[in-house]
């Protein structure tokens, strides 16, 4: 064999060897860039990306459940609440005037005094039942008649006539002592809109607290309009 065919047999199995190899890195490519192909793809930072704003989020969460959609939410509620109790107090009040007007308007009679009344009140036995009544609870609250005769009397003249069911358009007080507003007798009696005994009691009561006896609250009345 001569020399040029001995380097053509071995140039022709480099050759083979160079083709194999040349296939099997094909294949290996093949495979990798198909399993490549099959990862997710990773988002690349950039210098730019660090400065944008990045939106903070829980998992699970919803816009609703930020802090101030929860703020507004509870504002609402409570804006809810007082609008219902507020319109609760007036059905309340708007009940309760009825009340009061229904029992205003029944006339009843009251029975012979339950207090001993001295015969000094005599008086006004036969020309008014609420100041005869009026004049022995005057006694009962420890006064004598030096306050009843040229004060309470007065006063309450001034003030309803000493009638039961006096009431002050414009303010609202009713009653013999004119009571404002006149609930506040409920503290002696539930009776108050209709009782002179219950009445009478009540506005002893206020003028004892305020100024001590009925004279003084008759200077002040005189003074300035009012007790």
């Amino acid at each position: 064999m001569d020399v040029l065919t001995l380097l053509w047999q071995r140039v022709g199995k480099i050759r083979v060897l160079a083709t194999l190899a040349l296939v099997a890195a094909l294949a290996a490519g093949v495979v990798i860039a198909n399993w490549d192909s099959g990862k997710k793809a990773e988002p690349v930072s950039t210098a730019a990306d660090a400065t944008l704003p990045r939106a903070s989020s829980s998992e699970g969460g919803s816009p609703s459940s930020s802090p101030a959609s929860q703020e507004a939410q509870s504002k609402a509620q409570d804006a809810a609440s007082a609008a219902a109790a507020q319109a609760k107090a007036a059905e309340d009040a708007a009940r309760k005037k009825k009340e009061e007007e229904a029992s205003r308007s029944v006339t009843r009679t009251l029975g012979p005094p339950s207090y001993p009344i001295p015969a000094v009140c005599d008086v006004y036995k036969g020309k008014s039942d609420n100041k005869w009544r009026g004049c022995g609870l005057v006694f009962q609250a420890g006064f004598g008649f030096d306050q009843m005769s040229p004060c309470l009397e007065k006063l309450w003249d001034k003030e309803s006539h000493w009638t039961t069911k006096a009431e002050n358009k414009s303010s609202g007080a009713y009653g013999i002592a004119q009571a404002l507003p006149p609930s506040k007798m409920s503290s002696v009696g539930s009776d108050w809109s209709w009782n002179p005994e219950t009445q009478i009691k009540w506005g002893l009561g206020y003028i004892k607290g305020r100024y001590k006896t009925p004279c003084a609250a008759w200077s002040h009345s005189q003074s300035s309009g009012w007790y």
